[in-house]
């Protein structure tokens, strides 16, 4: 995959990662703006505003992505919990049981007691600049 990578950075006249870190450090950046830009393409079509974004799973323990995240949208990221599937089992399961009244009170309980990482947005105007060079090479 790198050689793929620098062979379409070459092709797009963008700077070609020469380390395998720089690499990695393209892949990241590029999912960050892709994040971005699919997240516009939603509140375009929704008409709806999105403040801040709940990344879960396994991909919330990535705290460089979640940061370039926050970046690139603009938007608070809140990550975690990493067992979000687990959780949300064995919530659905305490609301069958009568254990918890609802949905609101789940959210309630997880809330107080599922580990979250708060990222807020740094450096905008760049990644503004980032995501312009990101839809023309992209044709986007």
């Amino acid at each position: 995959m790198p050689t793929r990578i620098r062979a379409y950075c070459q092709r797009t006249r963008q700077p070609i990662p020469e380390s395998d870190s720089a690499v990695l450090r393209c892949i990241y950046e590029s999912l960050a703006l892709k994040y971005r830009y699919v997240l516009d393409l939603l509140v375009s079509v929704s008409g709806q505003t999105v403040e801040r974004l709940h990344i879960i799973g396994g991909g919330s323990k990535n705290a460089l992505l979640n940061q370039m995240t926050a970046d690139a949208t603009g938007r608070v990221v809140i990550a975690g919990p990493t067992e979000a599937t687990a959780m949300g089992n064995a919530l659905t399961q305490f609301i069958a049981l009568g254990e918890l009244a609802n949905l609101s009170e789940a959210r309630q309980m997880l809330s107080r007691t599922a580990e979250t990482e708060t990222y807020e947005p740094q450096h905008t105007a760049a990644w503004d600049a980032h995501y312009a060079r990101f839809r023309e090479v992209g044709g986007l």
